[in-house]
């Protein structure tokens, strides 16, 4: 039965991921529809809830440490972490053992939130794979109740942090021949240089 928190260090929370649970969190950026990036199952349930296809999403992490015992290469992650903790997703390529997470593209963005809650919770659930919380072509919901006429029952939680409509989702980039290539600008801006010019 679908169950409704107001905290996201909420033990309910933590023990739904943890059982493999898919539901619907407040995330460093927007509300995403989450599930354990270490459960085969509950990955795919959470792409059949998106009913999305082939379009992987973004994994959150605690540390580089979670990320490497993912499976992402500790090289790749360490170029990068400079840029962490912030909402800033960075696509990474990864090897065939993690194509349940990426879906045939060979990389994944991966971020590290600067956000004490969050951290929390992934400290004890491992890494989450997340995607933003609407239908394929339609807007993010802005709160529960946007989010619950999505997925309904098909969530098995919905954590409530009330009206998260102002908020930007993350800024996406990734790393090409040592250059920075900006996929999207988000909640923080960044040059073409690679350089973080601010935080909005």
């Amino acid at each position: 039965m679908m169950q409704i928190f107001y905290t996201l260090t909420d033990e309910g929370v933590i023990a739904s991921l943890r059982a493999g649970g898919v539901g619907v969190i407040p995330t460093d950026t927007v509300y995403g529809l989450v599930g354990s990036a270490k459960n085969e199952l509950a990955v795919a349930r959470m792409f059949t809830v998106k009913a999305r296809k082939n379009q992987p999403g973004t994994v959150l992490a605690a540390s580089v440490e979670q990320l490497a015992e993912l499976g992402i290469k500790p090289r790749y992650l360490h170029a990068v972490e400079q840029y962490w903790p912030n909402p800033i997703s960075i696509i990474i390529p990864c090897g065939p053992e993690l194509g349940y997470l990426h879906m045939g593209k060979n990389s994944l963005a991966v971020r590290i939130p600067a956000h004490d809650q969050l951290i929390a919770v992934l400290s004890q659930t491992g890494p989450l794979m997340t995607t933003s919380a609407n239908h394929p072509g339609e807007p993010t919901a802005p709160d529960i109740a946007a989010a619950e006429d999505y997925f309904g029952e098909l969530a098995d939680f919905y954590v409530d942090a009330g009206d998260l409509g102002e908020r930007l989702p993350s800024t996406i980039i990734r790393i090409v021949d040592d250059a920075i290539e900006v996929i999207r600008q988000g909640a923080v801006n960044i040059d073409e240089n690679g350089r973080i010019v601010n935080e909005r």
